[in-house]
């Protein structure tokens, strides 16, 4: 038991650390957001509330430059100051936005935020082990594969979650009557928008599935789900 106990002191202290994360991403947002006011969006959430039989969504605006939403650890909906920006601009419209809220709710209904938080310990219990493993065969080495190992096993468990949330987000704007149209033109802005530039980089250490490949995945959910309605 003594041999394993590095370990076990490990992974409660990397599960501590993202309790703490979770908590300071809290109050950092309490701090720096504010309800998000624009009618033209919050027309298209109520109509996606409709849709799931619910009387509101609480959309807030995290007062940040890049573009950006994201789903907090309490499961609240936040879309950046930045994205309504680029609204502002005509660079996006409410209805790209609001399947951004429908992408990040659909983090929240499939309780990625939680599992994240079993991943994130999963990960760094993974680390370590391969880290003890891998230093006795290859010294110096070993701490650098195990890194590469746990952060590509990390970024395959984000792009499952990031594949989910869009299949559910899918479901809800064809429910809601906004479709899939504005979900697909979002994506091809994506990369222009947040300026990420991913050629380079092994696919299997990004945390984000390609734009093809999440269209791809929407438009065969498309034609499966219009299957079956019609048969």
């Amino acid at each position: 038991m003594t041999k394993f106990l590095p370990l076990i002191l490990l992974v409660l202290y990397a599960f501590m650390m993202m309790r703490f994360s979770a908590w300071r991403t809290r109050k950092m947002l309490d701090q720096n957001s504010q309800p998000l006011t624009d009618p033209s969006i919050t027309r298209l959430a109520d109509r996606m509330a409709a849709a799931m039989g619910i009387p509101k969504i609480a959309v807030n605006v995290f007062e940040v430059d890049p573009v950006n939403g994201l789903a907090a650890p309490d499961g609240r909906i936040f879309l950046t100051r930045g994205f309504l920006n680029r609204k502002a601009r005509g660079e996006v419209t409410a209805e790209e936005l609001a399947t951004v809220i429908a992408h990040e709710m659909g983090h929240v209904a499939q309780g990625h935020m939680r599992r994240r938080m079993i991943d994130f310990t999963g990960q760094n219990a993974v680390f370590v082990m391969l880290s003890a493993l891998l230093n006795r065969i290859l010294p110096f080495v070993g701490i650098w594969i195990a890194n590469l190992i746990s952060t590509a096993l990390m970024a395959r468990l984000s792009r499952r979650d990031e594949f989910e949330a869009d299949a559910w987000a899918t479901a809800l704007l064809i429910r809601s009557g906004i479709g899939t149209g504005p979900q697909k033109s979002l994506f091809r802005k994506l990369e222009a928008l947040t300026q990420n530039r991913a050629e380079g980089i092994p696919a299997w250490l990004l945390s984000h599935p390609k734009v093809e490949e999440r269209i791809a995945a929407i438009e065969a959910n498309e034609a499966r789900w219009g299957a079956v309605q019609n048969s």
